[in-house]
């Protein structure tokens, strides 16, 4: 499958990234993580070990669309919940440092 990940096309196969990952130790996952085999991998590491490339070269989002669409199993980071009633700057401080927010 051709993908494009940093402005760069590659031509990834399913059993190419299982191969370029054998061997490869998974570093602590704090993020997006992707399921390569048995090992769970942060996607920037994957990233990283497919392309040859910098970490900083690419976004996450690049390489987890690029894997989930391999049939890779990929985690994103849970989106945090956004304030309902935040109605202006002052009101957010507030909100932020546990105070009451009135209408």
């Amino acid at each position: 499958m051709r993908c494009v990940i940093a402005r760069f096309p590659f031509d990834l196969t399913k059993s190419g990234v299982l191969e370029s990952m054998k061997g490869i130790k998974p570093e602590d996952v704090s993020g997006e993580s992707v399921i390569i085999g048995r090992r769970t991998y942060p996607v920037k590491q994957v990233g990283q070990v497919v392309t040859r490339q910098d970490r900083r070269d690419f976004s996450a989002g690049e390489v987890l669309r690029a894997m989930a669409q391999l049939g890779f199993t990929c985690r994103e980071l849970p989106q945090a919940p956004s304030p309902t009633r935040v109605l202006n700057p002052l009101h957010h401080a507030s909100a932020m440092l546990g105070a009451p927010v009135a209408a």
